[in-house]
């Protein structure tokens, strides 16, 4: 079959609009395709960023748990500071009480220590007039002794003669003593005077002794056993026997027993 011009042209031009439609469309497809693979890259950095943004998201997240742990033991180290704190003033105060407490009682001692120090004042006056009375009194007693002791040689002399008269017929009445002269005396033991109120020699069943005799207005315990240990220093400048006798107007009852027992004869001034 024989194609006319016309159908020939005809089917050409179809051919070339179709080729033309197909070169279009080619363009468009590649075009497509090429977007489509800027679409592909940009998903992809898209999906990278989404996974960075993820991490950095996850990152966040366990900072902030941190965070709001850390907020926590913040919160309660805060309470525990605030219970501290109350704890803290509690103690302040009572520090407070205690301190005005303790100024009372320091105001309470220092107006004691005035009164205190008032009356160690006054006790200081009175003392000072004590002092003063006690010297006026020491004075009086110093004088009062002197006169006493004047007194007492005055009595011991007296009685010493009373001694001299009524001993030797007492002491050959009660002890076969015979002894004619009784006086003062001095004897010198170990280089010193000794004084003794009566001495005398006589003799006692043919034998030599010496009377040494102690005369006191009063004998007590104590006067027997000064009297001992003065005969313990005189009996060494003795040879013959001594005859201790003690002669007063008053004789204490206790002293009696230890004068027996110590060998010393006793005397009373009324006594024959």
């Amino acid at each position: 079959m024989e194609i006319s011009g016309e159908l020939y042209d005809f089917i050409v031009r179809v051919v070339e609009d179709k080729v033309k439609d197909l070169k279009v469309q080619r363009r468009e497809y590649e075009g497509l395709v090429k977007a489509i693979d800027r679409l592909a890259e940009a998903q992809e950095k898209t999906e990278e960023q989404l996974g960075r943004l993820v991490e950095a998201q996850r990152r966040t997240e366990e900072r902030l748990n941190k965070l709001v742990e850390a907020q926590e033991r913040t919160e309660e180290r805060l309470n525990k500071l605030a219970e501290a704190q109350a704890k803290t003033e509690e103690r302040l105060n009572k520090l407070a009480e205690a301190q005005t407490r303790t100024e009372k009682r320091v105001n309470m001692l220092a107006q004691a220590q005035a009164k205190t120090e008032e009356r160690l004042s006054e006790l200081a006056l009175r003392v000072d007039q004590l002092a003063l009375s006690v010297e006026r009194l020491v004075k009086g007693l110093e004088g009062l002794r002197i006169e006493v002791g004047r007194l007492s040689e005055t009595i011991g002399f007296g009685l010493e003669d009373v001694a001299r008269v009524v001993l030797p017929s007492w002491l050959y009445r009660h002890h076969e003593i015979e002894v004619e002269d009784l006086r003062r005396e001095f004897l010198l033991v170990d280089g010193r005077e000794v004084k003794v109120d009566l001495y005398g020699r006589g003799k006692r069943r043919g034998r030599d002794v010496t009377v040494i005799g102690e005369v006191k207005s009063r004998i007590y315990g104590r006067d027997v056993d000064e009297f001992h240990e003065k005969l313990k220093e005189i009996k060494k400048t003795i040879k013959d026997t001594v005859i201790p006798v003690m002669f007063g107007y008053l004789i204490h009852p206790s002293t009696k027993d230890k004068a027996e027992k110590l060998g010393i004869l006793l005397v009373a001034s009324h006594v024959r």
